[in-house]
């Protein structure tokens, strides 16, 4: 009896720390080691390239955004255009709330004296425009109208051979992506192009002082998904594919990424680098052929099913740590179910009473034992007063009766033991899965991924547990009883912090606990007194 509530009591704590170590371990960059090969099958990309990429500090990129700057606004996007360098230095999202209580729309570009981030491209070479260079932009419509399904926005700059460059900013309807493109005159028909995205290196941080990885990442097929730190920029220690024909580049942050994505079959160089005053760029370096080029910009949501369709390996941005194999299917089922319900706390109810069923003739089994052990309690008291001075004796006797009661003494640990993997993998899902942000249920819960704000659920949560600690039988020992009963308390008091959509599934797994338990003991004990 001792032992079993003793390993119980391990297992509950061994979960928060999981947890603890899982929220601050979240996306961690993982070590990229470039496997050298004596043949290089992927094309080489001749100078000029990455060296020939301009760089500009901190306070350039401040003082270019200041300038004459266009504004743009589709039916996902209100959008800002730099003259100096033809950047973009705004992206507000008119379908995302914004963090925080001050309201508005969530903007991922920014160029703001808090926050940096923009897109940025050019061309490489002496004469030929780049983000350094100030545009002329060519009057047109600057808002996507109805019945419109894309928006162009031209600015030139004139190269010293004769001629001008074009570039173009194509917004679609419905798509977070942006193509950006480059026509060049006849005089400079070849040379090489670089799309890169400048952002500060500034993260989040979460309820519990932990923070999610923020940084660029680089996708081939050769080398899959590599996330770099920006420490590891500043110290010149980032390991990612440099050069491949195929893959993309990409800023990712919580819930958001933005990504360049050139076509494949098309010899590129990917390259890091931190611009100083904790600015970092990360971009590609192509070749322009027959005068022209095009990269599409994704800047939007790390919505799953989209970005799959988009790019190879793009879904990877949402990071699910290491239960990414429970964590994954138990998202697909909750869209699956939202599809019909239209409501995520509903489908993370319905969820619950899935794997509540899954699990039911494990829970059932476990149950039962506890039910007997309630039973027998007297009895086990009675042994050890009887051999309380001679442990070997007390677990041979404890042993037999067990066996002879068909008793399992771990059977109460089975059930939480298989709801870990499961608590976690939901908790990653919640704090990963933008669908999540902002995702209201019944009245006062506006966003399941936060914490309750009037904490109703932890509190109704710490309830039910204490409701299921009465219904076990009580431990032997008046230290471990009280041990037991402070757990409730305990655990209330961690929920608290807890996205409200966690607390939802703990809840209601508890509340059809309660009711399985209840009905098992009670048909067991009715089935004794009748014996």
């Amino acid at each position: 009896m001792d032992n079993r509530r003793l390993i119980l009591l391990l297992i509950f704590s061994f979960s928060i720390v999981m947890l603890w170590d899982a929220w601050q371990k979240h996306n961690l960059p993982k070590p990229a080691e470039q496997a050298a090969s004596a043949v290089d099958p992927v094309p080489k990309i001749s100078a000029p390239a990455v060296g020939d990429v301009p760089s500009v500090a901190g306070a350039a990129v401040l003082a270019g955004a200041s300038g004459q700057k266009i504004s743009v606004r589709t039916d996902l996007f209100a959008a800002e255009i730099a003259a100096k360098g033809g950047d973009l230095v705004r992206l507000e999202l008119s379908r995302h709330r914004g963090d925080g209580e001050a309201g508005g729309h969530f903007v991922l570009f920014d160029s703001g004296e808090t926050h940096i981030y923009q897109g940025q491209s050019g061309l490489v070479g002496d004469g030929l425009p780049n983000h350094k260079t100030v545009w002329q932009i060519v009057p047109g419509d600057r808002e996507l109208k109805d019945g419109q399904d894309a928006l162009e926005v031209r600015l030139e700059a004139s190269v010293a051979e004769g001629g001008k460059v074009v570039k173009t900013y194509t917004f679609h309807r419905g798509s977070y992506l942006i193509d950006v493109g480059f026509q060049l005159p006849a005089t400079t028909s070849s040379g090489h192009a670089y799309f890169q995205i400048v952002r500060d290196g500034k993260t989040e941080t979460s309820a519990l002082g932990a923070s999610t990885f923020t940084g660029p990442a680089v996708f081939t097929e050769g080398e899959k998904f590599q996330k770099i730190n920006f420490e590891d920029i500043t110290k010149d220690k980032a390991k990612f594919a440099q050069k491949a024909d195929n893959g993309w580049v990409a800023m990712v942050q919580h819930y958001f990424v933005s990504a360049w994505l050139p076509q494949d079959k098309l010899a590129r160089e990917f390259y890091m680098r931190s611009l100083g005053d904790n600015l970092f760029a990360a971009g590609v370096v192509l070749p322009v052929s027959e005068g022209k080029i095009s990269v599409p910009l994704y800047a939007g949501p790390q919505e799953q099913d989209k970005l799959k369709q988009i790019a190879p390996g793009l879904e990877l941005v949402v990071d699910y740590g290491w239960l990414t194999v429970i964590a994954a299917p138990i998202f697909w089922v909750l869209e699956f179910l939202h599809r019909f319900i239209g409501n995520w706390g509903w489908s993370i109810i319905v969820l619950t009473i899935l794997i509540k069923l899954i699990f039911f003739p494990l829970s059932a089994a476990s149950y039962k034992s506890m039910a007997k052990m309630k039973l027998v309690a007297p009895r086990l008291q009675k042994l050890k007063e009887l051999y309380g001075d001679d442990r070997a004796r007390l677990n041979q006797e404890m042993m037999e009766m067990y066996k002879k009661e068909k008793i399992n003494p771990l059977g109460g640990c089975l059930p939480i033991l298989v709801q870990i993997p499961v608590f976690i993998a939901l908790y990653w899902v919640l704090l990963g899965a933008v669908e999540m942000r902002n995702a209201p249920w019944v009245l006062w819960i506006a966003d399941l991924s936060v914490k309750d704000p009037y904490y109703v659920l932890p509190l109704l949560m710490g309830a039910t547990m204490l409701i299921q600690t009465k219904l076990n039988p009580a431990p032997p020992d008046p230290m471990q009883a009280k041990v037991m009963m402070m757990m409730p308390i305990v655990f209330t008091g961690m929920f608290l912090f807890f996205p409200a959509g966690l607390v939802l599934y703990w809840t209601v797994n508890n509340l059809l606990s309660i009711a399985q338990q209840w009905q098992i003991t009670r048909l067991i004990e009715g089935g004794k007194q009748a014996a």
